[in-house]
């Protein structure tokens, strides 16, 4: 375990993994047609809380509670610049391999990019900006969605190169993962990163994890209330209400959005639809909800490490060692979902699956390595730094 690491904020990006992981590869249904459990918990809250970690961590190297100003932000913005890039790369060649999955590394590089336009922020005006950003971006969506190229692709790859300007379009507004809406999860972890981590008490920690699920529970219990209204459902569902009612045409919204609307509200939809919240629908409540729940995880992670003795911190590090080398073994991931690599799709190889991320992170924490991804992108990103 390297000096100085955050053991809590592995912890957090190795949950983050197993969830994604379970959103890939268990039932998103019930036989009986219902919800899965895995899907209403993990369902886009897992991805969520990855980009909010990807602030945290940008924060981490940009100078945490002293953001760097003028050459030292330049030379650092040149390396994680590069980082960004190739990291964009690794999901563009993933987006080559069929494996089902949304790959969400060409947008996560993409997040980073344009996380160096703030980093020279505080924790305060990252957070205010974080707030604003949360209707912001939505709103501007809902603009300039409908004059947009409709989306082609479910992951980015090399092909789309030969069109730019749609992939582009794609990585910002129509895609799976709306960056241009996600930045407000780049800002909420900016502004955690921003503040001295290792040294906040219990106390604020434990405060932090109760906001964080008050503002999941209060943002959802809101968009609920106010999608119930006759003149909303009228506007979202209007045939259904005229037939059945606005109980019924309740519970069928209820029904039409569980399961996920795809990185996005219907295009040419009424603006009501950003008063909904579901998984990966980008309205400011689900953003305002995932963000939530991200600073759940994050706090009662950083709280358990802070409560355990060295001993322990240690084998918390080696037993969430996925968490400090999840670009390696995220892309394992996709390779293991496809068709390319062991195990097959099966149950028994959704348990492999998790057997081989968690022991290979465990296996790198402890013999001090890097996940191999990782140990390449430092490499080259150090160069452009130097």
């Amino acid at each position: 375990m390297r000096p100085g690491r955050l053991v809590g904020v592995d912890l957090a990006r190795c949950l983050a993994l197993l969830a994604m992981m379970a959103t890939h590869l268990l039932a998103q249904r019930d036989p009986d047609g219902a919800l899965s459990a895995s899907a209403w918990l993990f369902s886009g809250r897992a991805s969520a809380l990855f980009a909010v970690l990807a602030g945290l961590s940008l924060a981490l190297m940009t100078g945490r509670t002293r953001p760097l100003r003028g050459r030292a932000r330049a030379t650092r913005s040149a390396g994680l610049a590069v980082r960004a890039l190739l990291v964009a790369l690794v999901g563009l060649a993933l987006g080559e391999v069929d494996s089902g999955i949304a790959v969400i590394l060409t947008h996560y590089g993409l997040l980073l990019l344009m996380g160096l336009l703030v980093v020279g922020l505080g924790a305060r005006s990252l957070a205010l900006l974080a707030a604003a950003w949360v209707v912001l971006g939505p709103v501007l969506a809902q603009v300039v969605r409908p004059e947009l190229p409709p989306r082609g692709y479910a992951s980015p790859s090399f092909e789309q190169l030969a069109e730019p300007g749609r992939l582009v379009s794609e990585l910002l507004f129509t895609g799976y993962y709306p960056m241009a809406s996600w930045f407000a999860y780049l800002l909420v972890g900016l502004a955690l990163g921003r503040l001295d981590l290792a040294a906040l008490r219990r106390r604020t920690l434990l405060l932090l994890a109760v906001a964080g699920g008050g503002l999941a529970v209060a943002t959802t219990w809101v968009s609920h209330a106010l999608t119930a209204r006759a003149d909303v459902l009228s506007a979202l569902l209007p045939r259904a209400v005229a037939r059945r009612g606005t109980e019924a045409a309740d519970r069928q919204l209820r029904e039409l959005v569980e399961g996920g609307l795809y990185g996005q509200t219907p295009v040419d939809g009424p603006w009501q639809w950003l008063l909904v919240v579901a998984p990966h629908s980008t309205t400011p409540f689900d953003l305002a909800q995932t963000i939530g729940s991200s600073l759940l995880v994050v706090g009662l992670c950083l709280l358990l490490v802070r409560l355990l003795e060295p001993g322990a911190v240690r084998a918390v590090a080696v037993a969430s060692g996925a968490g400090a080398a999840t670009l390696s073994l995220y892309s394992l991931h996709v390779l293991m979902t496809s068709d390319l690599l062991w195990p097959p799709d099966s149950s028994a190889g959704t348990v492999v699956q998790y057997v081989v991320v968690l022991g290979a992170g465990a296996l790198l924490v402890a013999t001090g390595r890097r996940g191999p991804l990782e140990a390449a992108v430092a490499r080259l990103s150090a160069g452009a730094t130097r």
